[in-house]
């Protein structure tokens, strides 16, 4: 498709995006020397992986961010050396401020690809004019500007979409060729979370690992060949420049932990990076999960695959955050009360946990997120034997659920509605984000088949299913979550963990733990949460494609699906006079909520949970996929949401240093040009 045939303005970089100083100045002060050393060093360490990002999310992205990172030091940050228009260096820079925050030219919020607003040649000035590399920028321009409606979309390349998960050198790679590999992968008890891959013809592979080593050092084999003739080849060293330098950062790290479980989690992690071993790193989650209410929190590894198109394979990511003491003792309440919550879940025992593992769930401020974007809470690990045998963590991001930015408007929202839904949203957001990581992705047992042959549920006597019958489909060996459940996985899970928080939202004892006393103030957190929803499901056109069908953000396809049931039930309504469109609102009937709104929420959530239990994946993607296909009733308000589109707001984190010996922070002016600084600094 050429790019005359579509409105490339859709595409351009956000143009007077706010740009958010991600600030924990206050807390780290605070800390002692020590605290401030092995959260410095964990930082290096997360930051030291950011190119693995870049490398996962299109094949040009590692050169751009090389250019981006060579202009601004070719002129020491100061743009007006390059003798351009005001409009043209504004251009570049909102491009480049965007590209850094989200580690790629793909937007991490939507899988969907941006391109500068300027021309390649306005482009290519500002690359001549700083002295910089002309030849690189040559070597990847036409990859930079190029849109068309597929390869603008993350996705399978079978279905002329991107993903350098698959190398630049690979044949086409389809969904079929994802589950044959899981298939092989799986009965070899090898790990999706640190690969990528390479088809060399119909049946041989090439399955690149991550590790500081080239060799193969892990108890993995070197190759595998199968009886119906598929060859699988695993190469080592994928990214090794980088594991050594986040090894030595992590090593350094060690001699500043707090306790014994720490520095077992740092061998395990380190023990991972260099050899490949996922089974290593999952370890280093079970003692993780061990660490309780660390005063430095943190994380590494490839932890989400909500990017990879199988929904198997890892991005990296890394979290150094400081614990918040005052909100943490909220969160506490609410996790000595999950059990009896979860209980309130309509869905019989056998569907839930054997034994509630009580987790973690602090409140965190954030000093370093290395990755392609940062979320307002966090549920991990996502190992799934882990997460029901030892447990699990909830964190809270405060600092990213308290960032602003002047005065930002509310979209499609009436005027009756919009004083008190500007006065509780971030209260009630906090109250949704709380149950959604707790006791939504907290929740549930996946039923399946153990290594020794047994069941971890009565297999003689199955449960039943939604038909009143026994169920007959379970979790076979070797078989996760989302290996069967696929891309679809991401959206589906999120999409469980959204419904249980409104579902749950209405429980007033839950409402007081979280402070909400008085009945006016639940009641207006109950409503603002069900509006809040909903408008966020009307939001989330922006993230499905109307060419391909495709959904570039599984929240948001979660959203989507939720709003669509609560319209279907007459909870909401969507209204507006104007052929445009221009005047549309989300209509809510409070007298609705607890009646046939929490009927409609309570149906949706049993099939959501009982299908993934059960390991139903034919009945359950098809319920799913159905409750989230968007009709063209829904479709015909997308003009309207893309018009009204606010920018997502650009983070720019602080680094930090050692200067005579002390631990330094240091923070940067909110533009792009700070953004930028913050990167060239970083040592990446």
């Amino acid at each position: 498709m050429s790019t005359s045939s579509i409105d490339i303005t859709q595409y351009y970089a956000d143009s007077k995006a706010p740009i958010v100083s991600l600030t924990a100045k206050s807390f780290f002060d605070q800390l002692t020397e020590r605290e401030k050393l092995y959260a410095h060093y964990f930082s290096k360490a997360g930051h030291a992986g950011s190119r693995i990002v870049l490398r996962q999310v299109s094949h040009e992205s590692e050169d751009i961010f090389d250019l981006i990172l060579q202009v601004h030091k070719n002129l020491n940050g100061d743009y007006s050396k390059l003798k351009l228009s005001n409009e043209i260096i504004k251009g570049y820079l909102e491009y480049s401020s965007q590209f850094l925050s989200n580690l790629g030219n793909y937007k991490s919020f939507g899988d969907k690809k941006f391109i500068p607003k300027i021309s390649i040649e306005e482009f290519e000035s500002i690359i001549s004019n700083s002295n910089s590399n002309l030849s690189q920028f040559n070597k990847i321009k036409s990859k930079l500007y190029s849109i068309d409606g597929k390869s603008s979309l993350l996705g399978f390349p079978s279905e002329g979409h991107v993903s350098s998960y698959y190398l630049i050198d690979s044949k086409i790679i389809s969904p079929d060729d994802i589950n044959i590999l899981k298939k092989i992968l799986s009965n070899h008890q090898i790990f999706w979370e640190n690969l990528r891959i390479s088809k060399i013809d119909e049946r041989e592979f090439i399955i690149k690992i991550a590790s500081e080593f080239k060799e193969n050092k892990s108890n993995l084999p070197s190759e595998i060949v199968t009886p119906n003739g598929y060859k699988i080849i695993l190469k080592f060293g994928d990214h090794s420049n980088e594991f050594i330098k986040i090894n030595s950062h992590l090593t350094k790290a060690k001699q500043f932990s707090a306790n014994e479980i720490q520095n077992k989690m740092i061998d395990s992690y380190i023990e991972s990076f260099k050899i490949g071993s996922i089974q290593a790193h999952k370890e280093s989650q079970k003692y993780w999960v061990k660490d309780i209410s660390p005063i430095i929190e943190t994380n590494i590894g490839f932890i989400e695959t909500y990017r990879e198109p199988g929904g198997v394979i890892g991005e990296w990511e890394a979290l150094v955050s400081i614990q918040n003491k005052d909100r943490t003792e909220k969160f506490q309440k609410l996790v000595d009360s999950a059990e009896s919550f979860i209980k309130l879940l309509p869905w019989s025992f056998e569907f839930e946990k054997d034994i509630f593992q009580a987790p973690d769930f602090t409140s965190l401020e954030v000093l370093t997120f290395a990755g392609s974007g940062i979320p307002a809470g966090i549920n991990i690990p996502n190992y799934d034997d882990i997460r029901l045998n030892i447990g699990f963590k909830n964190v809270s991001l405060g600092n990213i659920l308290n960032a602003k930015s002047g005065k930002e408007p509310i979209t499609f929202i009436s005027n009756s509605d919009y004083e008190l839904f500007n006065k509780y949203r971030n209260d009630s957001f906090e109250v949704q984000v709380g149950i959604h990581e707790l006791l939504g992705h907290g929740s549930g047992k996946l039923l399946s088949e153990l290594d020794d042959g047994t069941f971890n549920y009565n297999n003689s006597s199955p449960p039943l299913g939604l038909d009143n019958k026994p169920i007959t489909t379970y979790y076979k060996k070797g078989e996760t979550w989302g290996s069967k459940f696929g891309s679809l996985a991401g959206a589906y899970e999120e999409c469980r963990a959204e419904v249980i928080a409104l579902y749950l939202i209405t429980n007033v004892e839950l409402l007081k733990i979280f402070g909400f006393e008085d009945k006016l103030d639940q009641d207006a957190i109950i409503y603002s949460g069900f509006l809040q929803m909903s408008r966020a499901g009307l939001l989330a056109l922006e993230f499905w494609d109307p060419k391909s069908t495709k959904w570039g953000q599984p929240h948001m396809q979660a959203r989507f699906s939720i709003l669509k049931t609560l319209l279907e039930s007459k909870l909401v309504e969507l209204q507006y006079t104007k052929e445009d469109y221009s005047d549309l609102i989300v209509k809510l009937d409070e007298s609705k909520i607890r009646t046939i709104g929490h009927e409609a929420i309570k149906d949706y959530l049993r099939h959501l949970h009982i299908y993934k239990s059960s390991g139903d994946v034919i009945n359950g993607s098809a319920y799913f996929i159905d409750r989230s296909t968007v009709t063209p009733e829904l479709a015909k308000f997308r003009d309207a949401v893309l018009k009204a589109r606010l920018p997502r707001k650009q983070f720019i984190q602080a680094n930090t240093g050692i200067v005579d010996g002390k631990v330094i922070l240091k923070e940067y002016e909110e533009s792009e040009s700070g953004l930028i600084q913050s990167f060239v600094e970083r040592d990446v």
